[in-house]
């Protein structure tokens, strides 16, 4: 099973990855966990990251799409994979894409997660208040949810028409949303 969670910061697409990666035997998939890797283990795509974060620009896609290659290419990826916070706007879906029907791993199901702004908030502000996490503070998620807006809710109908986009209402008890997860994969497989 090949799928992408797709939905605002805050929406749970982390939570459902990590029980959809247990139940499926899959591995997650974060870019932003394999850049950290990268940077860490020293790679060339590591170093190539680390250059230009230290100029203080963002990492071109290019360099992102080829250690999410490197990542597909791994053993564990070929049964699946789960994709969490990739891709966030158009050129990188349509990347995907040509990289994925490239390697012959097409994607079965886009998994939105809708939760309103308001829910999302409050949920950030409760992980704020509990761990502290500077990206969970409301003026940050105000300005992410902003950014999400913008760029990366355009790519639902990217997904909307090629036929993979299903959305599920991520608003309840967490056994509640990931049924309604589960039930939207069998039905893709």
């Amino acid at each position: 099973m090949r799928i992408v969670f797709f939905g605002a910061p805050g929406s749970g697409k982390g939570t459902q990855a990590a029980i959809l990666k247990n139940t499926f035997g899959i591995p997650h998939i974060s870019t932003g966990d394999l850049l950290r890797g990268h940077v860490a283990r020293c790679t060339e795509l590591g170093r190539k990251a680390k250059a230009v974060m230290e100029a203080g620009q963002l990492v071109s896609d290019d360099l992102v799409l080829g250690m999410l290659e490197d990542r597909l290419a791994e053993a564990d990826a070929k049964p699946g994979f789960i994709l969490d916070g990739y891709p966030r706007n158009l050129i990188q879906a349509d990347a995907l894409g040509a990289l994925l029907a490239r390697i012959g791993q097409p994607l079965d199901i886009v998994i939105k997660l809708n939760v309103p702004n308001e829910a999302i908030l409050e949920r950030c502000a409760k992980r704020f208040a509990e761990q502290g996490r500077k990206d969970d503070d409301p003026e940050v998620v105000r300005g992410r949810l902003a950014v999400y807006a913008e760029q990366t809710a355009p790519v639902a109908a990217f997904y909307t028409r090629a036929g993979k986009l299903v959305e599920i209402d991520g608003v309840g008890e967490l056994a509640s949303v990931t049924a309604r997860i589960l039930a939207a994969v069998e039905s893709a497989a």
